[in-house]
C-alpha cells in the first residue's frame, strides 16, 4: 500500500511522480459546493448573454442602437481620428503620405527647383515618382540631383517609400497634321526632341 503525504502525493520512499499524470493529479476534481458555484457561474453567464441580446433586439425594434452613458464604438468621433482610422483601414498611408510631400514639394526640393519641375503621380507598385519639368535645362539639373531627392523623400516617408525619380522633359505642342506640312519634318519632335 501506497501513503499520500501532506508534501504531495508521492509513493512512500519515492520520488515525486512527473508528468502528465502529475499534472492531472494537481488539477482537483470539482464536488459539491465547488461543483455547485461552477454550475451557477456558468448560468450566471449564459442569462447575462441573453439578456444583452434581448435588449439589443429590443433597442433595435426602437429605432437603432444608441450610445449609452459610457464611451463605445458607436459613439462619434473626431474627424482627424476617423480620416486617420479610414487610411489605417484602406491601407491608404502611403499614397496620402506621398500626396502630403505633393503638397510641400517647395520645402522638400527648394523654391527654384520647385518653380520649374511639378511632381505628377506616384506608382505605389513601382515606388517611382514621375517629376514633370518645363526645360530640358531643369530636367537635366533635377536628374543630376535626383538621388539626393529620393534621400530626402525617404526620410519624410519612410524608408524605401520612393526608390526612383522619373524625370520627364518639357512637352511639345500637338502635331498637327495638315497641307503646311513640311515633307519628311517630323514636327515639333523637331525642335522639343
Amino acid at each position: 500500500m501506497t501513503e499520500n503525504t501532506p508534501g504531495g502525493s508521492a509513493p512512500s520512499g519515492g520520488a515525486p511522480e512527473k508528468g502528465p499524470e502529475a499534472a492531472s493529479k494537481k488539477t482537483p476534481e470539482h464536488s459539491g459546493v465547488d461543483l455547485a458555484r461552477v454550475a451557477l457561474r456558468a448560468a450566471k453567464e449564459q442569462a447575462r448573454a441573453r439578456g444583452d441580446a434581448a435588449q439589443q433586439k429590443k433597442q433595435a425594434r426602437r429605432g437603432g442602437l444608441r450610445s449609452g452613458a459610457r464611451a463605445d464604438g458607436r459613439d462619434p468621433m473626431a474627424l482627424g481620428a476617423a480620416i486617420n482610422r479610414l487610411l489605417t483601414e484602406r491601407g491608404w498611408e502611403t499614397p496620402a503620405a506621398v500626396g502630403g510631400v505633393m503638397g510641400r514639394w517647395p520645402q522638400i526640393v527648394g523654391e527654384d527647383l520647385a518653380k520649374h519641375c511639378v511632381p505628377q503621380k506616384y506608382d505605389e507598385d513601382e515606388r517611382v515618382l514621375t517629376v514633370q519639368c518645363d526645360s530640358t535645362a531643369w530636367a537635366t539639373q533635377l536628374r543630376l540631383l535626383a538621388p539626393q531627392v529620393v534621400a530626402r523623400l525617404n526620410q519624410d516617408l519612410g524608408h524605401g517609400t520612393v526608390r526612383l525619380i522619373k524625370v520627364q522633359g518639357p512637352h511639345g505642342p500637338a502635331r498637327r497634321f495638315g497641307p503646311l506640312r513640311a515633307p519628311g519634318s517630323t514636327g515639333p519632335g523637331d525642335t522639343y526632341g
